[in-house]
């Protein structure tokens, strides 16, 4: 294990909050839980494992975030060994230290058998945000009333799901409905990235993490040079995570021969490449509920190692894995999935999602019913939750 890895038994006096995110996703909710939690908690110490975000707001990160992200079932197998040292040894620090409480954000794989541990011993755990168990694995329910003493959900209809099960819960809203404006500045996103007004845009989200990019920036960027072939005006921007994902992007793009694709390559910016859309191009996840609140017409395409997809498509209670499809309840927008997900299908949904006015407003109209019903103040809900299971 690298020395990044290894976990410090030194901890300061006063109260300490311990958390852990996973993913990119988990970083941003629980970097707002901290700025909720900051005015209340002045000298609070928040440690754990955590992304950029959270540091932001003061956050000491033992490992760094990238250590524990991983894609897909049997994607995780040739690192079980290192994920499960670091859970433990987390473990045994915060048995040792006794934090007031300790909060998994998402990440639920590795949180939530924490989190057992830890409530076992008389640790207070919240989870945030609550698993989707309405999707899939929803057998979970029973370790999460082990585990959780107190469950965050970001969706309205996930709360009346915990309650049933007697685990306390609170709807606190989606963080992203907040930090989305409800009315999007496509000209102002279009002139940051140096693009005209008036242009075409066609933005491209394969994903942030390797095993993403892995699956999906191929087919990807040869549906774009498809599209390419059918408008050679059209304008794709592709927000890129970092300069790692960057270069693994490029090679496999080099490694296709798909280089003469036009392709504009942005660093983070993700929100703005997302505004400056026509429509997008997004791997199934939490951009296209992104995509969804700045009110863009998109599709969604997934691919994953065979073996995972074989698995997991045998798995899920629902007909969708797009965020905003669940939450409409219906097939708004196109799902291309594993097989389906070719260059030439990709291709035709983006085209058909570009030239349909009607469909274009329609959509813009129940994606603003959907912020509606997200929005709350997240911070200050989740953080006053926070509070009552810590006694303050």
């Amino acid at each position: 294990m690298a020395s990044s890895a290894k976990l410090s038994l030194v901890t300061p006096p006063g109260v300490s909050l311990a958390m852990v995110a996973g993913e990119v996703s988990g970083d941003m909710l629980a970097a707002r839980l901290i700025a909720g939690l900051r005015p209340h908690l002045p000298n609070a110490r928040f440690h754990g494992i955590g992304g950029p975000r959270m540091i932001e707001q003061g956050f000491v990160s033992d490992v760094p975030l990238e250590t524990l992200t991983v894609r897909g079932l049997f994607e995780i197998i040739p690192r079980y060994r290192e994920i499960k040292g670091i859970q433990n040894r987390l473990r045994d620090r915060l048995l040792e230290e006794r934090p007031a409480a300790f909060i998994g954000a998402d990440y639920p794989g590795f949180n939530l058998g924490l989190e057992e541990q830890l409530r076992a011993q008389g640790i207070p755990t919240v989870h945030f945000v609550g698993p989707q168990i309405w999707a899939w694995r929803g057998g979970r329910i029973k370790k999460i009333q082990r585990a959780v003493s107190h469950m965050l959900v970001i969706f309205p209809f996930e709360e009346q799901i915990y309650r049933d099960a007697g685990v306390p819960v609170t709807y606190i809203g989606h963080p992203l409905a907040e930090t989305i404006p409800l009315v999007p500045d496509t000209v102002a996103a279009r002139t940051a990235l140096g693009l005209a007004p008036d242009a075409r845009v066609v933005t491209i989200m394969p994903g942030s993490r390797m095993g993403e990019l892995k699956y999906l920036a191929e087919p990807f960027v040869r549906a774009a040079g498809l599209l390419a072939k059918r408008d050679p005006g059209l304008s794709f921007v592709v927000p890129m995570a970092g300069d790692r994902q960057r270069a693994y992007f490029n090679q496999i793009v080099a490694q296709a021969g798909l280089q003469g694709v036009p392709l504009t390559l942005v660093d983070g910016s993700s929100h703005t490449a997302i505004a400056a859309a026509d429509a997008v191009l997004v791997a199934s996840g939490t951009a296209t509920l992104e995509v969804a609140l700045f009110k863009k017409p998109m599709v969604i395409a997934y691919k994953v190692m065979r073996a995972s997809w074989e698995i997991m498509r045998h798995m899920g209670y629902q007909p969708w894995i797009g965020l905003p499809n669940i939450l409409a309840r219906e097939f708004l927008v196109p799902e291309l999935l594993q097989n389906a997900a070719t260059p030439e299908a990709m291709a035709d949904a983006v085209w058909a999602q570009l030239n349909d006015t009607a469909r274009r407003d329609k959509l813009a109209g129940r994606f603003t019913e959907m912020h509606h019903s997200l929005l709350r103040n997240s911070a200050s809900v989740s953080a006053e939750a926070v509070l009552r299971v810590i006694g303050k």
